[in-house]
């Protein structure tokens, strides 16, 4: 790994909280991500799935982690299949986990080969009840291709059908909702990283660069920092792009005169920074780009004080269209009759806002959570309000990370100038020879 050890008990507290959630005679599977086929005889880079990675820190495929907190037999309580290691594998591939490392690792002491698994679990279910499988629970994202929990779930229930099956998933989300400080930490590193590169982007920026110098200047800068890399495809979108809301071809000049739209964040040890900031191509905001701009910075003043223990991703987005109405009512690109005649089904506001303001983050960047959850200390949440003009082919959004606490919100992302004139001062420096 590039980034710095984690220590074991981080992941043994986050197994003893799971453990804690579990009724009795109740064993829970969670497997590895699949190594995913990219082209000819390539796989894309690996990324462990992050509900593993939470509760072992095991970042190897084919890896696999039994829970039974009951189980008659202590050693049997946890126990992690990995890949047996052999000569040849390890030519070609490079090192795997011993089950000494996978210890070291984890804080599990009892490592099983995956040859075993099938055994093993064959005398661990003769005691259960309930067997709890995993899941990616993420409402909007339906992908096409089975994951590994989901084709062992299948052929579990076939191999043992008088079995409960129960869902892991809304157990590991109430865990995972609220970040412990170790997280935080790992957190703050993100931003740290996201920061470093952002200010390197400033220096970089002038008309006739392309979108994808850009992001090859930001990539840089999050490896060179022991980052994983972005946490997520970076959107750099100039001109009218930026109305693109998940632009991520990257392939424009950056033009005299325009804004460029960056959504961005690092990766460090698999948590993630999620960031937008808008800044003037030519190192300069117009005065009616800077007049548009500080309508949305003030929205995202206003609305961050709402990040508080009891409010909801919910609350906030109602809060939030009030604020951008009367933004826009104030820049004149809507007026009070307008208003009327759309009625409240669909809000006017929502022609030039078209997106929510908040999610969760945390292991991945669309974190577990949903828009009804109460905020509690511990989580973390993006603030990201927008505006897009199409007539004026322009878009503007300004995002940060928050955290909640029983006091005031917390922003981590502080660092990161957002306020226009810091902005065009530190663009209007020297810039960094990108040849």
């Amino acid at each position: 790994m590039r980034y710095d050890s984690i220590h074991k008990n981080f992941f043994n507290k986050n197994r003893k909280k799971l453990a804690g959630r579990l009724p009795a005679k109740s064993v829970a599977i969670v497997h590895s991500n699949d190594e995913m086929p990219r082209t000819g005889d390539q796989y894309f880079r690996y990324r462990q799935n992050s509900d593993l990675f939470y509760l072992s820190g095991i970042e190897q495929e084919q890896t696999i982690l039994l829970i039974y907190p009951d189980h008659p037999s202590q050693k049997l309580r946890e126990v992690l299949f990995i890949l047996q290691p052999n000569e040849k594998m390890e030519t070609w591939f490079g090192h795997k986990l011993t089950k000494e490392k996978a210890t070291e690792i984890s804080g599990i002491s009892n490592i099983q080969y995956l040859d075993s698994f099938e055994a093993l679990l064959d005398e661990m279910l003769g005691h259960a009840e309930n067997i709890y499988f995993n899941s990616n629970d993420y409402p909007k994202f339906k992908p096409d291709v089975e994951s590994r929990d989901l084709r062992w779930a299948k052929k579990i229930k076939k191999d043992y059908p008088a079995h409960n099956y129960k869902r892991l998933a809304p157990e590991i989300t109430q865990l995972r909702l609220q970040k412990g400080p170790e997280e935080i930490d790992l957190m703050k590193k993100a931003c740290d990283i996201t920061n470093k590169a952002f200010h390197r982007i400033l220096k970089f920026v002038k008309p006739g660069v392309h979108e994808y110098e850009v992001e090859a200047e930001m990539v840089h800068e999050f490896v060179m920092n022991k980052a994983n890399g972005p946490a997520y495809a970076p959107i750099i979108a100039s001109g009218e792009n930026a109305l693109i809301l998940h632009h991520i071809d990257n392939d424009r000049e950056c033009k005299e005169g325009e804004l460029l739209l960056m959504d961005f964040g690092a990766e460090y040890a698999n948590y993630a920074a999620d960031c937008t900031r808008t800044i003037p191509v030519s190192g300069k905001f117009t005065p009616k780009q800077k007049k548009y701009y500080r309508a949305v910075l003030r929205v995202q003043k206003e609305i961050q004080k709402h990040y508080v223990v009891g409010s909801s991703i919910e609350k906030i987005g109602r809060e939030v269209l009030k604020l951008m109405e009367k933004e826009l009512l104030d820049l004149g690109l809507i007026n009070k009759k307008q208003i009327e005649e759309a009625g409240s089904s669909k809000p006017l506001v929502m022609k030039y806002l078209v997106h929510g303001i908040a999610h969760f983050i945390g292991l991945d960047v669309h974190d577990v959570g949903n828009r009804f959850a109460e905020f509690r200390p511990g989580m973390v949440l993006t603030c990201e309000p927008g505006l897009y003009i199409k007539e004026e082919n322009l878009g503007i959004r300004i995002e940060n990370d928050i955290l909640i606490t029983e006091d005031s919100p917390v922003n981590l992302m502080k660092d990161i100038p957002s306020d226009p004139d810091e902005i065009e001062k530190l663009m209007n420096k020297k810039t960094i020879n990108h040849l």
